[in-house]
């Protein structure tokens, strides 16, 4: 039978029958009584000794475990928190020819973001075109192209300002989240690697920094042929990967995939499902809880060539704290996605 903790007042009683049963006359419920203070010391010891166990209870199995006891657990089956990564891109510099920008020159973005530059840049026609990665790893490195950076420290024949080329910064991820590491401990639990089964692909892909979500499409294009797509959901911005990211998840599929295999990782499509909500009450606090919601349900239930039944987007609305009532004015029919297309949230109408 599953552990019940019993609450202190439950304790307490406990101890003081026992002290009532074992000295005569004493009357452990009088609460002056030296046998109630005793009574009661004891319960806060044992109160805390079965907290601390029920703590425990929850640890001896990854599902529910705390991040601590989870890595351990993870590190047990070979899978390891992934690490946050660093932004990277190129940034263009301007000054007089021949002027050089040494390597670990810093550069800071007007929010105070750092940058350093990975190898010597040399200005050549006015300008020059070199890598820089971000100071400190994770999303806030990335960073849209055009976007002005300022050198920390002056250069002879360097211009103060650099800006960033084509493509901006990017690759910045967050460390794993638990529920991310979970899903992939419990997944490595459940389906252990079979050496090229269709959910060994979509482990590969998640082991990538920044995967959240795969999807392997088996004999998609004749036999011997495997399939992959993937997204990003705590990239800012778009999901959606960039053809960078598409190229590191190939590879490093590959170095992983039997020999045989012919596989193509791709972006998947992202297609705007919009709604229109007729929402009560209708406040600011209730609309950002309703968004939530949604978000929430699409990144449980969307996937490519899948469906997202307009039920649980009438339920996802109607579990937004806050709210009391509404009406779907749109969609009105369940969400099917076409083949390599990836419903992503839209724009919300209130109406």
């Amino acid at each position: 039978m599953p552990f019940a903790r019993p609450d202190l007042t439950t304790i307490i009683d406990w101890i003081a029958s026992d002290l009532e049963s074992r000295f005569t006359g004493a009357d452990a419920r009088l609460r002056r009584s030296f046998f109630n203070g005793i009574a009661r010391a004891l319960a806060g010891a044992v109160h805390g000794a079965y907290g601390f166990i029920e703590f425990l209870s929850e640890q001896v199995l990854p599902d529910k475990a705390e991040a601590e006891y989870m890595e351990r657990w993870a590190q047990i089956w070979g899978v390891i928190r992934k690490a946050a990564d660093a932004a990277t891109g190129n940034v263009i510099f301007y000054g007089a020819n021949g002027s050089v920008i040494p390597a670990g020159t810093i550069l800071q973005r007007s929010d105070g973001a750092e940058f350093a530059t990975d190898a010597d840049v040399t200005i050549g026609s006015g300008t020059a075109t070199g890598a820089v990665t971000a100071s400190v790893a994770g999303e806030d490195g990335n960073t849209d192209e055009g976007k002005t950076l300022s050198l920390t420290t002056s250069l002879p024949g360097i211009n103060g300002s650099a800006t960033v080329a084509a493509g901006g910064l990017a690759g910045g991820a967050e460390i794993e989240q638990n529920d991310d590491l979970r899903y992939r401990l419990i997944n490595r639990i459940q389906q252990p690697p079979h050496g090229g089964a269709a959910f060994d692909y979509e482990a590969w892909a998640l082991e990538v920094e920044g995967v959240t979500r795969a999807w392997v499409y088996p004999l998609h294009r004749g036999l011997g042929t495997v399939d992959v797509t993937f997204v990003m959901d705590d990239q800012e911005g778009s999901i959606t990967p960039d053809a960078g990211t598409v190229q590191d998840v190939q590879d490093y599929i590959d170095e992983r995939k039997p020999v045989t295999a012919d596989v193509i990782v791709f972006a998947p499509t992202p297609v705007a499902l919009d709604f229109e909500i007729q929402l009560s009450p209708d406040t600011t606090v209730v609309r950002a809880a309703v968004e939530a919601e949604l978000a929430d349900l699409l990144r449980r239930e969307a996937e490519p060539d899948g469906t997202v039944p307009i039920s649980h987007i009438r339920e996802a609305i109607s579990t937004a704290a806050g709210e009391t009532d509404h009406d779907l004015i749109s969609p009105v029919a369940d969400v099917v996605s076409g083949s390599g297309e990836l419903s992503v949230m839209g724009t919300i109408t209130w109406s």
